[in-house]
């Protein structure tokens, strides 16, 4: 199974997001991402083994519990080297970044392997094959400000792969747990 650690926004936040892209102009040649799958990525775990997920639940468990809830919300945008576009987050990044590490190390000690970067907070918006010219995209999307939400949950999601040739299809994301952030300050 094909799993992520992540932290979801709320449909508010998706909301907000979704207005100011529409406002973004519209190019076939970018691969948009869909809004119902939005998330920000804490760590990717790839193909995990049936049987090592129940360690794997049991770590993030514990990180959950490590970590206390914290505020951010969706700001401005950027790329990641004319590939993706994505949206920012400001507010209670520290803590963020934390529960990433957090969430990379879960899986490291669940025994799977780790890619081990520093982590930028982001959501991916659109991207391209080859390389684009994001600029007026990350331009438009510098004044946006989305409200602040709490993030009170930290959740493993199975990402399932488009099985078809349809142009456009996107792959869906399923949450299978879920744990409440429940650390002190």
């Amino acid at each position: 199974m094909r799993l992520f650690a992540a932290v979801l926004p709320p449909p508010d936040a998706v909301s907000e997001l979704g207005a100011a892209v529409d406002r973004l102009p519209a190019d076939d040649g970018l691969r948009w991402t869909g809004r119902p799958g939005w998330h920000l990525t804490l760590a990717f775990y790839g193909d995990v083994p049936d049987e090592t997920v129940p360690e794997l639940e049991r770590r993030l468990a514990r990180a959950a519990a490590r970590t206390e809830a914290f505020t951010v919300a969706l700001r401005g945008g950027g790329q990641f080297g004319g590939r993706a576009l994505w949206a920012g987050v400001t507010g209670d990044v520290p803590v963020l970044r934390r529960l990433a590490e957090r969430a990379e190390a879960a899986g490291r000690k669940a025994g799977l392997p780790g890619e081990h970067r520093r982590y930028r907070p982001h959501l991916t918006l659109a991207r391209s094959r080859a390389a684009y010219d994001f600029e007026p995209y990350v331009t438009a999307l510098d004044g946006f400000a989305g409200q602040p939400w709490t993030v009170g949950e930290l959740a493993l999601v199975r990402s399932n792969l488009p099985r078809s040739d349809v142009p456009g299809e996107q792959p869906r994301y399923e949450k299978v747990g879920a744990w409440a952030l429940t650390g002190a300050r």
